[in-house]
């Protein structure tokens, strides 16, 4: 019987040790978050050309043997010495990797705002685009930044290595050329919108709902009320409304496309989708990238935003918890 308690009472204490560390690192988490300023980024840029030349020449010179490798460096210095008087033509590359709620468009804006500053009319923008898409109003605010990428008298070329669909595609269609790897997902040219109704189940349980709207239309559909045919009928006008909006804008910059053909909401891959005008070219970002190395100097730049004190300390609880929880145990 004694050893029973005992048992019972050591279980308790550990569970208590436990609870207490838990809720002082909680506590101490909560606090640092209070106090702390709101997360600042910074602009990064890298010199993508040299990277890529550098890789291709260092390939070459292993490649070969010792007599050879010092004609070949000879060679190559002075050809780099040649190459540095020689005026260049700049390209700008960004990375540009959507999810459902756009939220990459800060970081995008701050990019753009970057590299209208610089460039000079003419010059080039690459924009690796990779998004599935996600809220019109988000993709929308995307698809304006790199207009104003344009409205700067810039280049812009599109990239698509997996795939650019809906909100994706109504970015890159901003652009003045668009390529894509042959099996990368192009199109979904359409508009969704889903939601539950929980109706039925509250009736069931005879809980009742209230909603109260100033405006005809403030509300169509719910989640909990009862929906209407008129209310239906209306919802489904919004989104045609937005559809009809998608391929007036899809239209305005590829003039060329049969959109009524292609704005069903279906998608091919890039090797498909190059037969109705969706796509231009067949090409990887880096195979585009590396045919480039020479004839550009060419500039990543990415708005970088530094994790906060609670994000940093937050990412470690569950696996400060466990070892407790393991060293507890063992104590056992």
């Amino acid at each position: 019987m004694w050893d029973f308690l005992l048992d019972v009472a050591s279980f308790v204490a550990k569970a208590a040790v436990i609870a207490f560390v838990a809720l002082l690192i909680i506590g101490a988490i909560a606090q640092a978050v209070q106090k702390q300023k709101p997360r600042k980024g910074q602009l990064l840029v890298d010199k993508l050309s040299e990277d890529l030349r550098d890789g291709v020449q260092q390939l070459q010179l292993d490649l070969l043997d010792k007599k050879q490798r010092k004609k070949v460096k000879k060679d190559l210095k002075k050809q780099h010495k040649q190459q540095a008087g020689e005026p260049r033509k700049r390209l700008f590359v960004i990375d540009f990797n959507g999810s459902m709620d756009a939220r990459e468009v800060d970081s995008l804006k701050r990019e753009v705002n970057a590299i209208v500053s610089v460039a000079q009319p003419g010059e080039q923008v690459l924009v690796r685009l990779e998004s599935g898409g996600g809220v019109v109003h988000g993709y929308g605010l995307g698809a304006a930044q790199l207009q104003r990428l344009r409205e700067a008298e810039l280049e812009v070329i599109v990239s698509v290595d997996k795939v650019a669909a809906s909100g994706g595609y109504m970015m890159a269609a901003v652009a003045h050329k668009i390529q894509a790897a042959p099996f990368a997902i192009i199109g979904s040219i359409g508009v969704l919108a889903q939601m539950p109704n929980f109706h039925r189940w509250l009736k069931k349980h005879d809980v009742d709902f209230e909603q109260v709207t100033a405006g005809e239309y403030k509300r169509t559909l719910t989640i909990f009320g009862e929906n209407t045919d008129a209310g239906r009928d209306k919802f489904k006008d919004e989104l045609e409304n937005i559809h009809r909006q998608f391929k007036a804008h899809i239209s305005q910059y590829r003039p060329q496309i049969d959109i009524e053909k292609v704005a069903t909401g279906e998608y091919w891959t890039a090797q498909e989708a190059i037969n109705y005008g969706l796509v231009d070219e067949l090409t990887t970002s880096d195979g585009w990238l590396l045919a480039h190395r020479d004839s550009h100097d060419m500039f990543l730049v990415r708005y970088v935003t530094k994790k906060n004190l609670g994000e940093r300390m937050g990412r470690n609880v569950n696996a400060l918890l466990l070892q407790l929880k393991n060293l507890v145990g063992r104590q056992g």
